[in-house]
């Protein structure tokens, strides 16, 4: 089946619909953008040039999605935006594309969720099925796993890092790296909460991964111990884990520190 086109809507004749796109009314689509099969558009969005997304997307009233990034040094270079599939970008959600400067791309992976006035920064890079609530906001060079919970009003400081299955509460403000299958919360003194344990018994997480997380979590927060030797002695009781080893990766791999219990 061809695309569907409203009357009403703007395309350019540089940009590819895929079989089955609908554009409702008043959109318009610039450039070179690439549109993937069965994509919705349903009215007033606008998608930028050099932007592509995949198939079964469904975009609502007012997103706009591939302009050019919020920053000064930017001069209109063909930076990209690149969507995976089946995601959902509710009514006045902004991504927007990459800078020279910081690799030219920012990416959103499948099946991600992202409510009303949901913001990505340039040179984001955000995995799968993840959700973001009512006015989530990440700013430039963040990037976000996948399975992650950003609640509403929440904000990411720029080259953070969001771990695997992360929830963050509503309002909660990220100055440093996010912990995977924990709970962070705090608009000024945010700590983490220990592991998100109704989360992940809903995603099927087996017992021995929770209990092994709630083991680590203790042993690098609470125990007393310095950072060294918490770190050896939870690789030593739980690195057989992989979550618990992702884990201790991922703290390892902290440039700007992370949320700590």
């Amino acid at each position: 089946m061809s695309a569907q086109i409203h009357p009403s809507s703007v395309i350019s004749p540089e940009a590819r619909l895929g079989e089955g796109v609908v554009v409702g009314p008043f959109c318009v689509i610039e450039g070179n953008a690439v549109i993937g099969a069965r994509t919705l558009l349903r009215s007033h969005v606008v998608i930028g040039p050099h932007t592509e997304l995949g198939e079964d997307n469904d975009i609502y009233p007012h997103a706009t999605l591939g302009m050019g990034p919020q920053d000064l040094k930017f001069k209109g270079a063909p930076t990209r935006l690149q969507v995976g599939n089946r995601n959902v970008f509710r009514e006045g959600c902004t991504l927007h594309r990459g800078t020279e400067g910081g690799g030219g791309l920012t990416t959103v992976g499948d099946d991600n969720f992202l409510m009303t006035g949901s913001h990505v920064a340039h040179d984001c890079h955000v995995g799968n099925k993840n959700i973001f609530a009512n006015s989530a906001t990440l700013a430039g060079h963040v990037e976000v796993g996948s399975g992650c919970n950003i609640g509403a009003f929440s904000a990411v400081h720029q080259f953070c890092r969001v771990g695997d299955h992360a929830f963050m509460g509503g309002f909660t403000v990220a100055t440093q790296d996010v912990l995977p299958f924990m709970k962070t919360v705090g608009a000024r003194d945010t700590k983490s909460y220990g592991v998100n344990n109704i989360g992940l018994q809903r995603k099927g997480f087996s017992e021995e991964v929770i209990e092994g997380l709630k083991k680590a979590h203790r042993l690098l927060f609470h125990a007393g111990l310095l950072r060294d030797a918490a770190m050896t002695q939870v690789e030593a009781e739980l690195g057989h884990i992989a979550e618990v080893a992702y884990l201790l990766k991922f703290i390892r791999e902290a440039k700007r520190g992370v949320h700590r219990g």
